[in-house]
């Protein structure tokens, strides 16, 4: 995947690893994974030209503060492999209820080492507030994003956003709907659907994207995991 777009998913994705909402989302959710616990999210996207497999887990030992780390390998057929990092913490200053709402702050970093090592030994840098609310008891939540992503290889600021939607059809399948990107270039959107194998610990999920008014290359199929068991420590 072409840099430009790994850094519009990743500053808003990751992300977002709420416990209950999060894969297959790129937009963020003001929830935490379980406290004094673990989770693991996973997933891989299939461009028509390139793979990209990645692993990202995430803990929150205070109850209030998620520290996520984790990367990513993208397999192109007419590119050397590549890879990224990710490290992120997030917090929240109003925890999202049923039928209330909830806002919080992450900041994070992603470092390309295969992208011009020497500008970007610190990584771009990335911070964005996750706001979400619940309607109908929880048969509909809405998530807002907005935040800001510095790279440091052009010393510039995208302005970056999202929007997204889980819409539940029954206790075992949600349906997610969502759009996302940044100021400066064309957004990308993406539908699917979750699937709760084991209720509160294990769910699958698969979706399909695009890039709106972009390139044939600028869309995916997805397949994910996520675990979350409710405390390890």
């Amino acid at each position: 995947m072409a840099t430009m777009k790994k850094l519009l998913l990743l500053p808003i994705l990751l992300y977002a690893h709420p416990a209950w909402s999060a894969r297959p989302f790129v937009t963020d959710d003001a929830r935490l994974t379980n406290a004094e616990s673990c989770q693991l999210e996973s997933w891989t996207r299939i461009y028509p030209n390139s793979t990209e497999f990645w692993a990202l887990p995430a803990c929150n030992p205070t109850g209030n503060l998620e520290v996520t780390l984790g990367a990513g390998l993208s397999m192109a057929s007419d590119t050397k492999d590549t890879s990224d990092y990710v490290i992120q913490a997030k917090t929240l200053f109003k925890a999202l209820e049923t039928n209330g709402w909830g806002i919080g702050f992450a900041i994070g970093k992603v470092y390309h080492p295969a992208v011009t090592p020497s500008a970007n030994q610190l990584g771009n840098t990335y911070a964005y507030i996750p706001f979400s609310a619940s309607f109908n008891d929880d048969k509909i939540v809405m998530h807002l994003n907005a935040g800001v992503l510095h790279d440091h290889a052009s010393n510039k600021d995208n302005m970056t956003w999202g929007v997204g939607g889980e819409f539940k059809a029954s206790p075992r399948f949600t349906g997610v709907l969502e759009v996302y990107g940044d100021h400066q270039s064309n957004p990308f959107t993406q539908a699917g659907i979750r699937m709760s194998v084991i209720p509160d610990l294990f769910q699958v999920d698969a979706t399909l994207g695009r890039q709106l008014n972009g390139v044939n290359d600028n869309q995916w199929v997805s397949f994910g995991l996520r675990i979350t068991p409710d405390k390890l420590f």
